[in-house]
Order: structure tokens, then sequence, then C-alpha cells
């Protein structure tokens, strides 16, 4: 039996564990938390960080393992490639995952390949921020170069307390770099794609629903993307060279673009399956497609070809109040399933990443207008 060892064992990580047994692979998870749902389902579980390389590379000796991968977190995603190379896996190069998880070295990359992006500036202190912040005549975007999930990410302008502003997207980040970015005015979509032999295909495209300004929180997610064709298209055309700009030349891609004016521009890539349950539900709800089982077959077989069985629509609304919202969602034709055993009470906390959000939603339909009135009601209960 082939041994896949599989980093981190929280939620996100549990369709792909629960994939990987049922085609008879032999699961061993690591995540540093011993208590986590993950370890539950494993085979065998080892109780260690997910960015602890000569941890990791120590138990991929020990178990011999087929392959090593990861679901909808960035962080590891140089450990595998880096274990990879090191035992002759199959994952990503060790440059396309740098490249993938560091946001300042990837809008260079995308810059030198003539990929839309923001105009954005580099700041190693705090001195080049001020400086940076001097090429924008009104609002601009601050975020870390190394986080994800919206974790020190904040709207400001020369009028917001700066020296506040740089502390708090720099004590987001571990490398001590933050970006300073041209403020993207448009709507925000995401692009799951597949590389298959070096093909970026598209399988789909996600719109996105943020709390907006400051801190842009994702609280939701809606399939197929209600774009036009023409529209469709561009979008596709600019996250496929997003990808090969990177050199991710195998496995999933999840790529944050905003259409803008003046087109799509790039927010950022990971090299990695779509989280916030957009690959693990949204996806095959709608066409059918389950990533998950391509991911496992592209780590340790052969990806088949694939084509969408389905024509659905599904989406996902996070929430974090009140508690009374079962009831609401349990009167949903659409709704899948849902999880609110964080909700304790009716209380609306801030929001400032996605680590705030208390539960969530599953909706799907055949009909276009069921599901958008289901998740309309349900969002005007949560963040107002």
């Amino acid at each position: 039996m082939k041994k896949l060892c599989i980093l981190g064992g929280s939620e996100l990580q549990l369709p792909l564990i629960k994939e990987a047994k049922r085609s008879n692979i032999i699961t061993l998870v690591v995540d540093w938390d011993d208590t986590c749902i993950g370890k539950k389902y494993a085979d065998k579980f080892y109780c260690s960080s997910t960015l602890d390389y000569d941890a990791i590379y120590n138990i991929a000796l020990k178990e011999n393992i087929d392959g090593i991968v990861t679901i909808c977190s960035d962080k590891p995603m140089p450990i595998i490639a880096k274990i990879g190379e090191q035992l002759n896996l199959k994952t990503i190069s060790c440059d396309a995952a740098l490249s993938a998880t560091n946001k300042a070295l990837m809008r260079l990359r995308l810059k030198a390949h003539q990929v839309p992006i923001p105009e954005f500036f580099v700041c190693k202190n705090f001195n080049e921020f001020k400086a940076a912040i001097l090429h924008f005549s009104n609002s601009f975007i601050v975020k870390p170069s190394d986080n994800s999930g919206s974790r020190g990410v904040v709207l400001a302008n020369k009028d917001s307390d700066l020296s506040a502003v740089y502390q708090y997207s720099l004590s987001n980040s571990s490398n001590n770099e933050i970006l300073v970015e041209e403020y993207m005015k448009g709507f925000e979509v995401s692009v799951e794609i597949f590389v298959v032999n070096n093909d970026p295909r598209v399988i789909q495209i996600t719109d996105k629903i943020t709390t907006g300004a400051p801190h842009f929180i994702e609280i939701g997610h809606f399939q197929p993307s209600t774009v036009n064709h023409n529209l469709y298209e561009k979008i596709s055309k600019v996250a496929i060279s997003a990808v090969k700009a990177l050199a991710i030349d195998r496995g999933p891609a999840h790529v944050e673009i905003i259409v803008t004016k003046s087109g799509p521009k790039i927010v950022e890539v990971g090299a990695r399956l779509g989280g916030d349950h957009i690959t693990t539900d949204l996806v095959p709800m709608s066409t059918g497609i389950n990533m998950v089982k391509m991911l496992i077959d592209d780590t340790l077989y052969k990806v088949s070809e694939f084509t969408a069985t389905k024509s659905n629509f599904s989406g996902i609304l996070y929430f974090n109040g009140p508690s009374t919202i079962e009831e609401d969602l349990l009167k949903c034709k659409s709704i899948v399933r849902f999880s609110s055993d964080q909700l304790t009470q009716y209380q609306r906390t801030k929001v400032e990443s996605s680590n705030d959000r208390k539960g969530y939603a599953l909706f799907c339909s055949e009909e276009k207008h069921v599901i958008e009135t289901d998740m309309e009601h349900i969002k005007r209960l949560t963040f107002v």
C-alpha cells in the first residue's frame, strides 16, 4: 500500500485524509495540535509543526513515504517541495513553492512576466514604508509578505495612523517584510486550476463575498461566477499566465483576482487547492469534479482526464452570529449542511481575519434564484 504524508490535521484537511483512506492509502498525518480532528482518522499521527523541516524529513525517511501533500494551506508548501526534491517525490519545485508563498517574490516574478498586477513596493523597515506610500495619491493596501487568510491586511491612506498600520501588518509577518500596494477597485473572483503535464486547466471560477474595507475578510463564495463569457475568458487567461510565470508545473493552483476597470489583475496565487471549502465542497457540488482525488492521483499516480458531470450552483457563507441562525438555515431550500459549533451566544465579534468567523453554511441548487435567495437571507442575518 502507498504511504501518503499529509501536513495538517485540521477540519480543512479532512477531505484529503478521508479520500486517501477510501483509496486504501496509508495516511500519515502531521500536526502540532495533538488534539486535532485529523488524528482521529489518520492511520498514524505525528505531533510536530508542519513547518519543521527536520522533523518532517525524518518522518518521511522513517516511514519510507510515497508522497507528501497538504490542501488549503500555503505555509507548508516550501517544506513539501524541499522534501520532494530530496526524496524524488512528485511535488512542485522549491523555486515554485517559494514564489507562491512569498508575496514579494511573487509580485516580482509576475511583473517580470508582464502578468497584470497592482503597483507595489516591498518594505523592510518603517522608512521604506513611509517612502512607498508617497507613490499613492489616495488609498493603498498594506499586507505582510508571507501570511494568508487576510491576516495583517489593511486599507489605509495618508491620514491613517501610519505607525499603527505598519505595526499591525508587520506583527503578522514572519520575515519582517510588508507590501504596500495599489488599492484595486473592482470585484474579486478566484480561479481553481489544475496543472496536468505542465498545462494549467481552469476548472471553475468563484465569485467572492467579502467584508470590504478595511480588512477584506472573505465571508462567502459562489459558483459558478456570474461573469459573462468574454470576461470569463479574460480572467482565465490572466490566471493561467500567472501560474506559468511562477513555474507551477503540476497539481492545483488557487488564483485570486480583482476585476478592475482596466481588466483582471492578480491579488495572489497559491500552489494548492482553494480553502474555505471552495475545492473540497463547492467545486464537486457545482461541477462533479473531485479535485482532492486529482491531487492524490497527481502525487502518487497519474491524473486521469476530467470533465464536468454537473452544472449546479453552489455557495458558502461564513457567520459569527446570531446564535439562533440554525432555525433560519433549516428553512433554506438549498442548504446542504452547516456548522455552528463555535456559536455560543448572540454576539457579533470584531472581524479582522478569517479566524474570527465562527460558523459556515453550504448551499447547492440546480436553480440559481433558489440559492441566491437563501444566501442573501442568511447574509443579512450575519455580518451586518
